[in-house]
């Protein structure tokens, strides 16, 4: 079990720091971490039958809220704050059927939340400790491990250990469910397959609400005795740059927009703890992997995962790293290739739906059986995406299903057409490419660029690599694009803003 995990790690490193907390200055050691967990654990027993609702940001007292919920045998369900708390809180209450979610005063006044009913705060429960609860919870931790483990839960991998809510990028978000043996499962394989097991400790900026930051900066830290270097804001780019300068962590992982900025407030020299870095969650372009190669000697290993897949599903090894691909299925996972129309397994190099198999595949949508056996058929899970398998078994990565779109009678990219057009444009351009309605041919492509660009020039250099179905029949110019909490661009909202720009014209 997960929480077991990391009483193992409190007991071996007891003065070990668990967390740098760098949003709060709040360091916290294993002994500690174990001390607070109880107490939480504890507390949130009382509070909350079943699931209980988390919206805390990424530090010491988000991490501990999450490990104190476990252990308390309590399922933690993640709230994004990032893209509509109040709304995101009351989805999350209406679907998994809780009332209390535990956040933090500062939290709201960041995000511009109101207090909902349900709300419970983080500040007042440790300022509310009494010396009997705190010596109650110290005797605990001391007790011998195997009566201790028993007091935190008995061992079921089965049980679930989450509940997270899928990035809703593109529709409305499914409530995800995953168990002790999916994160486990998770946590083992990609540890084994990137051998992090000398590295002592991992930069941590990935939001828990994200599958990404919860498998990988929270519980693989915690369950390898690793200190997390915590902060909140994955955004500030120039701290967390002098953050990764000073407190020299030697496992760095992110999405591509994070780790871009990152490296352009570094100077030559500021990663050199940097072992390994590692990019997931959205395709890593070619001019990321050039800038970390020239200015800190680093090669970017590209991941893909899933939050149905706890999340990994492939990566490139360390040592036969095949850059442009999301490498090779990690251990006791199966990854198969499948025809869109037919389902006939595709050979290599053939593009077809990505299917999944493995321990890290959740068992379904929690009380969305349809959705489930939409997704999930004899084990295998369908990804949505599109991709195929070289001869060499590495994994490439063609885009999601759900964003080609058929033109008189063709199936088009549009993650190529965006591809095209941020190799046309500067590189301070962002550039995206959507799908509306069309009277006639019943979908049309716009491209959306953060600055105005000569669209007679830019069609011309677009028209020599791009068939004439493709190209984009208009531009709209947009500030900045809406992005998720993991740092991808939010298609939904970005399509929205369009429609209105048009209905305004």
């Amino acid at each position: 079990m997960l929480q077991h995990r990391f009483i193992e790690s409190a007991r071996k490193h007891p003065d070990k720091l668990a967390i740098i907390d760098r949003s709060t200055g709040r360091d916290v050691t294993y002994s500690r971490a174990l001390i607070a967990s109880l107490i939480l654990a504890r507390r949130f027993s009382r509070l909350e039958r079943g699931r209980i609702g988390i919206m805390l940001p990424t530090s010491s007292g988000g991490a501990l809220a999450i490990v104190g919920a476990v252990m308390g045998s309590r399922t933690p369900v993640m709230i994004n704050y990032s893209t509509g708390a109040a709304k995101n809180c009351r989805y999350a209450q209406q679907k998994c059927d809780f009332k209390v979610i535990v956040t933090a005063r500062a939290l709201l006044k960041r995000v511009g939340c109101e207090e909902l009913p349900g709300m419970v705060f983080i500040e007042d429960i440790m300022q509310a400790l009494g010396k009997f609860e705190k010596a109650r919870a110290f005797v605990k931790s001391r007790l011998p491990l195997p009566w201790l483990k028993r007091l935190c839960g008995k061992s079921n991998l089965a049980r679930p250990a989450v509940i997270l809510f899928t990035s809703g990028s593109e529709k409305e978000p499914k409530v995800v469910q995953l168990t002790q043996k999916n994160i486990l499962s998770n946590i083992d394989a990609f540890s084994d397959m990137m051998d992090i097991y000398g590295m002592d400790n991992m930069l941590a900026v990935l939001p828990y609400f994200h599958v990404f930051g919860l498998t990988i900066n929270l519980w693989t830290p915690l369950c390898l005795g690793m200190t997390s270097i915590a902060y909140a804001n994955p955004l500030d780019f120039k701290t967390i740059a002098r953050i990764i300068r000073d407190d020299k962590p030697e496992l760095l992982v992110g999405t591509p927009l994070f780790l871009e900025g990152y490296a352009r407030q570094s100077k030559p020299g500021d990663f050199a703890s940097v072992q390994l870095a590692v990019s997931g969650a959205d395709k890593c372009p070619e001019h990321l992997r050039a800038l970390y190669r020239e200015k800190h000697n680093l090669e970017i290993i590209e991941g893909y995962g899933a939050t149905e897949t706890s999340p990994v599903i492939s990566a490139n090894p360390r040592n036969a790293n095949k850059p442009g691909s999301i490498g090779i299925p990690i251990p006791g996972t199966q990854v198969r290739i499948e025809h869109y129309e037919t389902g006939e397994e595709c050979p290599p190099g053939v593009t077809g739906k990505i299917m999944v198999k493995g321990d890290g595949v959740m068992q379904g949508y929690l009380n969305d059986t349809e959705e489930t056996h939409l997704r999930i058929t004899s084990g295998w899970y369908d990804t949505g995406d599109l991709g195929y398998l070289d001869e060499d078994g590495y994994l490439w990565h063609q885009g999601r299903l759900k964003r080609f779109v058929k033109i008189g009678g063709e199936m088009i990219s549009l993650v190529l057409v965006e591809e095209t057009l941020n190799a046309k444009t500067p590189e301070e351009v962002d550039c995206c490419a959507i799908e509306l309605p069309d009277a006639k041919r019943g979908s049309r492509i716009v491209a959306v660029t953060t600055r105005r660009v000569d669209q007679q020039e830019l069609a011309k250099r677009l028209s020599e690599e791009l068939p004439n179905l493709a190209l984009p029949k208009q531009y709209v110019t947009v500030a900045e694009f809406p992005r998720m909490g993991s740092g991808k661009t939010d298609f939904r909202t970005l399509t929205d803003m369009v429609r209105d720009l048009e209905a305004d014209e």
